[in-house]
């Protein structure tokens, strides 16, 4: 007799809604399996036939560290199309190739970290090349692009679940971790907020990841914003993966907690539902939350409230069915190479012109040179490349090798020792090791130096080798054979790497003067170069029994800004390729210290204007740079761009596509114009486009065409929620082009500070000689919104707005005026609400702390200065005679209304135990008291927290 079948448990059923399935495996598990699944690798549960899983898998522009993938271009570069459609489309050959990865390979996760939204406030932040645009309209227009590729059409399955990357205010690797974002309301929801908020809203989000900073004194991974913000913006399960290693900041360097029980309690409960920690093994985490457990930190309830979130995700990614209709397999396919081409086409931003582009292939003869040009780089988020364009290889192709000549522009040297022998570089072998990364990794972080070729030596015979300078004396050395000298785990050198990279960068050296010679540093260990009897190698700590570092003497064999200068005097043109290795000065973990172009570039680009005044400036980097344009005929700008770069440049000189890049982000022209890395003020110290007072480099939004545009027709009807704007735009030149219609808006007169301008729409637009095409747009009114600190919320001005149409943030080609009734504003009803501190108008010396570890903001005076908050159009009524305020610490409070005496001064006796220890203070003020409406000023002296403020009617 057969024994019955089992019936199908619920959470199988493929009818059934996802929330009933989630509930009924949810209730299968056991305690211990429940906590075992809040770690990033969550074990299989083999008697429910759960399998395993992981949460991550790295795809910000192509799926990455798992091997080969199709390379499109950096995210900043597909941010500069300014198309959300193609982003769009990039996205989906993304996600396909994810699925189709995983089916070869069960280690390729479909929870897929990215796309990052922070906004690119900050051109010297490491991880520029990681986000879209300083504009957050323009960010969360483009994310949104990306997530929607990634997460599919089906109505039910997802092919990826994309989680935004990094909350919150994250904008400097220098200290990331320890660090605070001073951020006021204003900003936070103006800003900061703003394109997590539309991305999220849009409904392609699976997540969020927290950022390893702190923002107003409390760490992001347990931000109350998570639950306070991004959980009101949708009704799907958004599951929030920590940060790798993040947990434990919060007690080992952060000190912010006592216990890593604390620690997992709080961010649990703040809202993270995923712990990467400790790498693969999970049982650091499960010991912390079981003994949070124990210790009633935690309840069960709160950690069936993560694993359900993680389980939706789960259940969307139609684990759980047969076959889910959105397991879509597509990998390196003929569109996939295409599309990679049309991205890095469509991302070159052409800076100037002065007639010399287009190029024409036939009858001119092109040298290309410098550090870049024959180099395709990858960043510390790019899968290994399957196919392969440097500049260089885009031109032979295009204009005909014989009509190419290449001068890469590096100096050659030999290193002498002091006991006048020469490094030489063994020969390597036939049949070199593969790539190390090429085979995938989880994390490539953990990828060592290659330790079976054999290491420099000193002889007679000295190798010659290619040096090259990336800014403030950060040398690569590589070479003939093209191998760069890399360090290994065991301290020896060897020409080992194919390009400078891993997590710690180990191609890398200083040059340090040293009596006649010089000290070779190895900047991935720090330590100096010696010579050995069984080979050249670093300093071992504390080895007393070695030779002393080498004193090297530099013999430069061949100038780089000769061979260049040669080859650009025989050229009709010369193409100056130019930029930056992602690996190197300005990464993640590294900000960049200046916006200068590196030195050894510069010379190099002189050299080739002084010898062929036909010279085009190609910049290939990851941020901008503030470069002198003046003698110059030509500038383009394009990120690194994945493996069609080299087509696309050449391309576009050649003319066959006209560039229609735009900038997403301000190139300032001096590093004076920049405010510090720390400041987060936006508003307050006038940064990006938004408030930027001085004369950029290039503005927000710029780029040329080899087309003409005009722009007419400008209308704008107010409706009842949004307002209908209507422009055309003509194709007034003689080739096929795109334009990048952008419209942006200003209050007039506003009540409080407002950007100059401020995207509200854009469009990119293909167009043929002599075509129109219509730009319409319905602007909804809260984009005319600001944050309104007196009531707390967001409010419409009512008054006159300025609406501007034209091809950048500064080429204004069309203007109309409206009139929006809006919401009068009101004076802040104090006598009813008081103040709190972070809701002023105007500060000087100060920052914004935490009032408690769970929530809330308060003020305290930057260490070392006086401290000024400004509070407007305070509604003191018909009289108060007594104020209060809540502090903690020492130091002292005064009170006054702006430009006249001190009032009222609060001090503590003594100061209160701890910085979460408030104390309310009086004083009564002036005979009289205040009345009506005033400006009030509150001077913060010495450690104090100020949190609020309080009055009383006489």
């Amino acid at each position: 007799m057969t024994a019955p079948t089992p019936p199908t448990p619920p959470f199988r059923d493929p009818l059934l809604p996802f929330a009933k399935r989630v509930d009924d495996l949810l209730s299968r598990f056991t305690p211990d399996e429940k906590v075992k699944a809040l770690h990033q690798f969550t074990p299989a549960v083999e008697r429910l036939g759960v399998a395993a899983f992981r949460t991550g898998q790295e795809a910000l522009h192509g799926v990455a560290w798992m091997g080969p993938a199709t390379v499109f271009p950096q995210a900043v570069g597909l941010g500069a199309t300014w198309n959300p459609g193609l982003v769009r489309r990039v996205g989906e050959a993304v996600s396909r190739e994810a699925r189709a990865m995983r089916a070869r390979d069960e280690r390729v996760g479909l929870n897929v970290w990215a796309p990052t939204v922070n906004l690119l406030r900050h051109p010297l932040w490491g991880r520029n090349e990681e986000g879209y645009s300083e504009d957050p309209r323009l960010t969360s227009a483009i994310a949104t692009a990306y997530t929607r590729g990634l997460r599919g059409d089906h109505p039910l399955y997802w092919r990826t679940a994309p989680v935004l990357k990094h909350w919150l205010a994250h904008n400097n690797e220098t200290d990331r971790d320890t660090t605070s974002s001073s951020v006021r309301p204003r900003v936070l929801h103006e800003y900061d907020l703003r394109a997590f908020r539309d991305t999220v809203g849009a409904g392609a989000v699976a997540g969020v990841m927290p950022a390893y900073n702190l923002v107003n004194g409390r760490p992001n991974h347990v931000s109350p914003y998570l639950r306070e913000q991004l959980r009101t913006w949708t009704d799907e399960e958004l599951l929030v993966c920590s940060d790798a290693g993040a947990p434990s900041n919060l007690v080992d360097s952060e000190h912010y907690f006592d216990t890593h029980e604390e620690a997992v309690a709080a961010s649990l409960w703040a809202g993270v539902d995923s712990f990467t920690d400790h790498g693969t093994d999970s049982s650091v985490i499960v010991e912390r939350l079981e003994s949070a457990l124990r210790k009633g930190l935690l309840s069960e309830a709160d950690i069936d409230t993560a694993v359900r979130r993680q389980l939706s995700v789960r259940f969307r990614l139609g684990e759980f069915d047969q076959d889910p209709p959105a397991e879509e397999h597509a990998f390196d396919t003929p569109e996939h190479r295409a599309l990679a081409q049309e991205a890095a086409e469509q991302a070159v931003v052409l800076l100037k012109n002065d007639g010399l582009l287009p190029l024409a292939p036939a009858n001119t003869r092109v040298a290309v040179v410098g550090l870049l040009a024959d180099e395709c780089k990858l960043d510390w988020y790019s899968g290994a490349l399957l196919h392969r364009s440097t500049p260089l290889e885009g031109l032979y192709e295009r204009f005909g090798a014989e009509r190419v000549e290449f001068a890469e522009g590096v100096d050659r040297v030999l290193l002498r020792t002091s006991a006048d022998t020469f490094l030489h570089v063994p020969p390597a072998p036939d049949t070199p090791e593969a790539a190390p990364g090429a085979e995938g990794a989880l994390d490539p972080a953990l990828l060592a130096g290659r330790t079976d070729l054999a290491p420099l030596t000193a002889g007679p015979d000295g190798t010659e080798l290619a040096l090259v300078d990336w800014g403030e004396g950060l040398l690569t050395l590589r070479a003939p054979d093209g191998r760069y000298l890399s360090v290994a785990e065991d301290g020896y050198l060897r020409a080992s790497a194919d390009q400078p990279g891993g997590w710690i960068v180990r191609e890398t050296f200083r040059l340090e003067p040293h009596g006649d010679g010089h000290l070779l540093r190895h900047m991935g260990t720090g330590r100096h170069v010696l010579v050995a009897a069984d080979g050249v190698k670093v300093a071992a700590p504390d080895a007393a029994d070695e030779p002393g570092p080498e004193v090297f003497g530099l013999i430069v064999t061949e100038h780089g800004e000769e061979t260049v200068a040669r080859a650009a005097a025989r050229a009709d043109a010369v193409v100056v390729v130019a930029g930056n290795d992602p690996h190197v000065n300005g990464r993640e973990t590294e900000d960049r210290t200046t916006l200068r172009l590196p030195a050894q570039q510069e010379l190099l680009l002189r050299a080739a204007r002084a010898a062929n005044e036909n010279t085009v400036l190609a910049l290939v980097s990851s941020y901008p740079y503030a470069v002198d344009p003046t003698d110059l005929p030509a500038v383009l700008w394009t990120a690194h761009g994945g493996q069609a770069a080299g087509t696309a440049l050449a391309r576009v000189l050649a003319g066959d596509v006209s560039p229609a890049g735009r900038l997403p982000q301000t190139w300032y022209a001096a590093d004076a114009d920049l405010p510090g890395l720390l400041d987060y003020d936006v508003i307050g110290s006038r940064q990006t486009y938004l408030y930027f007072e001085g004369t950029p480099l290039f503005p927000f939004g710029h780029g040329l065409s080899y087309a003409a545009f005009a722009y007419g027709g400008l209308t704008a009807r107010v409706g009842p929620e949004a307002v209908r704007v209507s422009f055309t735009v003509t194709n007034t030149g003689a080739v096929p082009a795109d334009e990048v219609a952008q419209l942006y808006t200003r209050a007039v007169d506003p009540s409080a500070p407002r950007p100059r301008r401020e995207l509200v729409a854009h469009r990119r637009l293909t167009l043929a000689p002599g075509e129109t095409a219509e730009a319409a747009f319905e602007v909804p009114l809260s984009a005319f919104a600001f944050w309104d600190v007196a009531v707390g919320r967001w409010r419409v001005e009512p008054g006159r707005y300025e609406l501007l149409a034209g091809a950048s943030s500064a080429d204004v080609r069309q203007r109309t005026f409206l009139t929006l009734d809006g919401e009068p504003g009101v004076p802040r009803p104090v006598l009813e609400r008081g103040l709190d501190a972070a809701d002023f108008d105007e500060q000087s010396g100060t920052e914004i702390v935490d009032r408690t570890r769970e929530s809330g903001d308060a003020v305290a005076p930057v260490a070392g200065k006086a401290g000024e908050l400004l509070f407007r159009r305070c509604d003191f009524g018909s009289g108060v005679t007594e104020v209060t305020v809540e502090v903690s610490g020492g130091g002292t409070v005064e009170l006054s209304l702006d430009g006249g005496p001190v009032l009222a001064t609060l001090s503590p006796r003594t100061p209160t135990s701890g910085p979460y220890d408030y104390v309310t203070l009086g004083a009564s003020l002036a005979v009289g008291g205040v009345h009506g409406v005033q400006d009030l000023r509150l001077g913060l002296r010495g450690p104090l927290r100020l949190a609020r403020v309080g009055f009383l009617p006489g």
